[in-house]
C-alpha cells in the first residue's frame, strides 16, 4: 500500500517538473521571437531612414535642376529678344576685326565708333555680377501684378515712386533715382574724355515692364528701370554675332567703373545693353536708396 501511495505523487512531481520545463522552453521561445520582431524593426527604421535621406538628396538634385532649367531659359529668352545679326553695311566692313587687348594697344579713332570690333571679353565685367529675376525681386520686388510681352507700366506703388524721368546729357530716359545718377556719372565722364561718342549717343530704350521675348517666365530687368540699351549715331549694333561697336567698348569701361554689367558677357552677345550689377544694387539697397 505504501508503494502504492507514492506513485500517485511522483507522478504529480514529474508532472510539474515537465511543465515547467515546458514553460522555461516556451518562455525562451517567446524571447527569442521578439528579440527577432525588434531586430526587423530595427532594420526597418534603419532602412526607411535611408530611404528619406535618399528622398531629401532627390529633392535637393530637383531643385538645381529647376534652377538651371530657369536660367537656360532665361538665356534662350534673351537670345530670342533681339533681332537676328545682319551682314555689316559696305562702309563699315573690315577684313581683319582688331581684338581690344590691352590697355596699352593703340586703339583706332572716334570716327570709326561703330565699325565692328570683336571683343575680348575677360577684360570686361570684372567684379560685377549679372543681376538675375531671383536678386530682382528678392530686392525690389514685382513692378506689376502681370506681364506681356509688349512694354507696360510699373504699377507697385514702391517702385513707382523710384521712378523719375530725366535728361541726361544727349537721352532722355525714364529710370530709377539712383540709376539715373550713376548714368549721369557715366555720361558726364564719357562726355570729358570721348566728346565724338557723347555726342553721338541714343538710346533704344530703359523703362519696359515685360517679359523678356520668348519666355513665359522670366522678366526682363528693364523692367525696373536699371537697365538701358545704347545706340551710337543712331545704330544699333548687331546681336550674338561676336562683334562690338568700337565706341560701345569705351562705353563699357565706364559702365562696368559704375558698377553695370555689360550684356557682352552674355552666353549670345548683346552689347548695346547695360544693366545695374547685383554689387551695386546691395549697396544702394544698404545706403537706403531703393
Amino acid at each position: 500500500m505504501r508503494e502504492g501511495a507514492l506513485i500517485g505523487p511522483i507522478i504529480v512531481a514529474i508532472g510539474l517538473v515537465v511543465a515547467a520545463i515546458a514553460f522555461a522552453v516556451v518562455g525562451a521561445l517567446l524571447e527569442t521571437a521578439d528579440g527577432r520582431t525588434e531586430l526587423r524593426l530595427d532594420r526597418t527604421e534603419a532602412d526607411l531612414g535611408r530611404l528619406g535621406a535618399d528622398l531629401d538628396s532627390l529633392r535637393s538634385d530637383l531643385r538645381d535642376a529647376e534652377a538651371e532649367i530657369a536660367r537656360l531659359e532665361e538665356e534662350i529668352a534673351l537670345a530670342a529678344s533681339r533681332p537676328a545679326a545682319v551682314a555689316p553695311q559696305p562702309d563699315l566692313a573690315v577684313t581683319a576685326p582688331e581684338i581690344l587687348g590691352s590697355a596699352d594697344e593703340d586703339l583706332p579713332g572716334t570716327a570709326q565708333m561703330t565699325e565692328e570690333m570683336l571683343t575680348a571679353k575677360d577684360r570686361f565685367n570684372q567684379g560685377v555680377t549679372q543681376p538675375r529675376n531671383k536678386v530682382m525681386l528678392e530686392i525690389l520686388g514685382h513692378p506689376r501684378s502681370s506681364y506681356g510681352t509688349d512694354c507696360q507700366s510699373v504699377t507697385e506703388p514702391r517702385l513707382k515712386a523710384l521712378m523719375e524721368t530725366r535728361q541726361v546729357g544727349p537721352i532722355r530716359v525714364t529710370m530709377i533715382r539712383p540709376a539715373l545718377d550713376s548714368l549721369q556719372r557715366i555720361v558726364d565722364k564719357l562726355q570729358a574724355s570721348e566728346p565724338d561718342i557723347y555726342a553721338a549717343l541714343g538710346t533704344a530704350g530703359a523703362l519696359c515692364a515685360r517679359l523678356i521675348r520668348g519666355s513665359r517666365t522670366a522678366v526682363s530687368n528693364h523692367s525696373w528701370g536699371t537697365a538701358i540699351d545704347v545706340k551710337l549715331q543712331d545704330r544699333l549694333d548687331g546681336f550674338a554675332d561676336g562683334g562690338t561697336q568700337f565706341g560701345l567698348l569705351l562705353l563699357a569701361e565706364l559702365f562696368n567703373e559704375e558698377g553695370w554689367y555689360w550684356g557682352a558677357g552674355y552666353r549670345r552677345e548683346d552689347s548695346m545693353h547695360f544693366e545695374v550689377g547685383v554689387e551695386t544694387l546691395r549697396t544702394w539697397q544698404e545706403q537706403g536708396l531703393l
